[in-house]
């Protein structure tokens, strides 16, 4: 069986990317707006603008509710580029871990 990712040749995107780049333009409000909106200071809006901070459950759960998608989406994004990074940056670690198979039982 085959485990390896699949490589779409795009690196996954920070959801602050996103929200910097689509979201928050279509909306046509200030960012100051934006952080009001969703109850939180304009400092955490801009920190997971700026890519420093990660979407949390409870952001995703915020976000997606402000523009009307869901959380899902949201999280997703998150994990897809956590992921993306981890691998990078542990690649060597992971590799010299053995896979193990289960014996296999007689019926």
């Amino acid at each position: 069986m085959n485990t390896a990712p699949i490589k779409r040749g795009l690196p996954a995107m920070h959801p602050g990317e996103l929200l910097r780049e689509d979201i928050i333009p279509a909306l046509d409000k200030s960012k100051t707006e934006i952080a009001k909106l969703l109850g939180i200071s304009r400092r955490s809006l801009y920190d997971i603008l700026d890519e420093k901070q990660p979407v949390t459950v409870a952001m995703a759960l915020r976000l997606g509710k402000l523009v009307g998608n869901g959380p899902v989406l949201w999280l997703n994004l998150q994990r897809n580029y956590d992921l993306e990074r981890a691998q990078k940056a542990l690649s060597a670690e992971i590799e010299a871990i053995p896979t193990l198979h289960a014996a296999a039982t007689l019926t």
